[in-house]
């Protein structure tokens, strides 16, 4: 890692130690996807610093005492979900990780560390590694710090608060006792050491060195008004009730999995980061349930290096849909194909709207809507607590998650699928469009954050993961501490950073 100082993407402001910002994360996630796809014959991935002295400083403060609220809130998000496509490479993919500390390194730095499977860090003065984010800049390790430290280290709770609260951190045989880190080296092994570590754990590896690389298509976006058009994905923006209309259109090309899902991933990360007033995604598909039924198998049991990639990116890119803060809905109509892949869609979305029959006025009615699950939905795709989204949607009902997976590989109308759950409403011809405008309309009349609010507790119900923890606790606690005076007022922690003047926290504790 060497960043530019002078390559700020979002302000005006210096990335020095190997800080980061958007920019940053975007690079460093597009090297660990393109690592696992086009280059199956890595088994170890080493993360270490081209700066002397300096491991990695963490988020740029200066870039999140200037970013808006909505841009510092999705930045941790984006940020942490590469941190678990790490930790998901490992468990996975086969891929590991390793963190040769040679430096120092602090806050989100060591939170990058802590992705990793081993960590190994330089035995000297200089070395030592922090979460000083509460005792400087009055907010929390917005990445998972907190929670990987305790939950995935198993560091001591009472350690773990001495460390959180302690801005200089610790170093040496200290941070080994701790389990803060796993190993030591001296200034004169270290390299030696790193290179012992990374071939002990490539040889833990299961990649095959001689699978055929899979190389990553470029996308193209074309872009009209606010119709943003991919190859198979169209998103249409209305600005008057302050939705997107997605459409993902199937087809039977080997290559559709792979494009779709990139295409789906950056659609979400665009809408999240430049799109923050869109209160509802409604989601259709066009196609043939055939053309989607030509990848199931490959999705649910991969047997090469790139099936297996692409399922795990599939897996990726809906966890990332469970997490983006915009309620979701899926429309599905004649001519749709929510089957398989395109079914987790559908169960995914906080309502699901089925048309029962047809579009009477329509001169060449397709056939009315169905739905067809697929081993698929059975457990290929898990959400971040690691259970379906059809064990989520029917939490707690074991009949009916029975009855669900019975009815795996037959075609199910409006009737069959409602009485099973796996829909919400079920309108005629009559009240369809009137029905999906209202929901729509009353989704821009809420609070936007009390939304927010209820969808995380309604998406994840059911069994908690580290990954949950840390998404619940970003969306709720650090999302709170961004917006009060003591971080980001006039006289907060991230605005007096590096001023020589201390900030003023004001006393009540709530």
């Amino acid at each position: 890692m060497s960043v530019d100082p002078s390559a700020a993407s979002i302000g005006d402001y210096e990335l020095k130690l190997n800080s980061y910002d958007i920019g940053v994360d975007i690079e460093l996630a597009d090297a660990i996807r393109r690592i696992r796809f086009e280059h199956p014959e890595v088994r170890c991935v080493v993360l270490s610093s081209a700066i002397e002295g300096t491991f990695c400083a963490g988020a740029n403060i200066r870039m999140l005492a200037s970013a808006n609220h909505s841009h510092k809130v999705n930045f941790c998000k984006f940020t942490n979900e590469t941190r678990l496509e790490m930790e998901e490479a490992s468990s996975r993919s086969g891929l590991r990780f390793l963190a040769a500390i040679n430096g120092a390194c602090s806050g989100g730095g060591y939170e990058l560390a802590m992705a990793c499977d081993h960590l190994l860090l330089l035995d000297d003065s200089a070395s030592a590694v922090s979460l000083p984010e509460l005792p400087l800049l009055g907010v929390l390790p917005g990445t998972g710090g907190l929670t990987r430290l305790t939950d995935k280290r198993h560091v001591r709770r009472d350690r773990a608060d001495l460390f959180a609260t302690r801005a200089e951190g610790v170093r040496g045989a200290e941070a080994l006792d701790w389990g803060i880190v796993d190993e030591l080296a001296s200034a004169t092994g270290f390299d030696e050491a790193v290179t012992a570590r990374a071939l002990a754990l490539a040889e833990t590896s299961d990649r095959d060195p001689a699978a055929r690389p899979v190389l990553l298509p470029q996308l193209e976006a074309s872009l009209d008004d606010d119709i943003r058009k991919y190859r198979n994905v169209t998103a249409e923006i209305n600005r008057d009730n302050r939705s997107v209309n997605v459409t993902v259109e199937s087809a039977s090309d080997p290559a559709w999995p792979l494009r779709t899902a990139l295409e789906l991933d950056d659609l979400i990360c665009h809408l999240r980061f430049n799109e923050p007033s869109m209160a509802t995604l409604v989601i259709r598909t066009r196609g043939t349930v055939e053309d989607v039924l030509a990848h199931d198998e490959m999705l649910t049991d991969p047997t090469t290096h790139a099936e297996r990639e692409v399922s795990l990116l599939w897996a990726r890119v809906l966890s990332r849909l469970d997490l983006t803060a915009r309620s979701v809905m899926a429309a599905v109509e004649p001519g749709s194909c929510f089957a398989g892949i395109l079914a987790e869609l559908s169960l995914a979305a906080d309502r699901t709207y089925m048309l029962e029959g047809v579009f009477e006025d329509d001169h060449d009615p397709a056939p009315p809507a169905e739905i067809l699950l697929t081993r698929v939905n059975a457990g290929s795709m898990p959400m971040a607590n690691a259970i379906t989204r059809l064990q989520s949607r029917l939490w707690g009902d074991d009949a009916g998650q029975k009855a669900a997976l019975a009815a795996i590989g037959r075609p199910l109308r409006a009737a069959d699928a409602a009485r099973l759950g796996l829909v919400s409403v079920t309108p005629d011809d009559l009240d369809w469009h009137d029905e999906l405008r209202l929901a729509v309309e009353e989704r821009a009349s809420f609070s936007p954050d009390a939304l927010t609010g209820m969808e995380a507790n309604h998406r994840f119900c059911g069994p908690e993961t580290m990954a949950t923890k840390i998404f619940g606790r970003l969306s709720a606690w650090q999302n709170w501490i961004f917006t009060r005076p003591g971080a980001s007022g006039p006289e907060g922690a991230l605005r007096r950073y590096g001023t020589g003047t201390r900030a003023d926290f004001p006393p009540e504790r709530t």
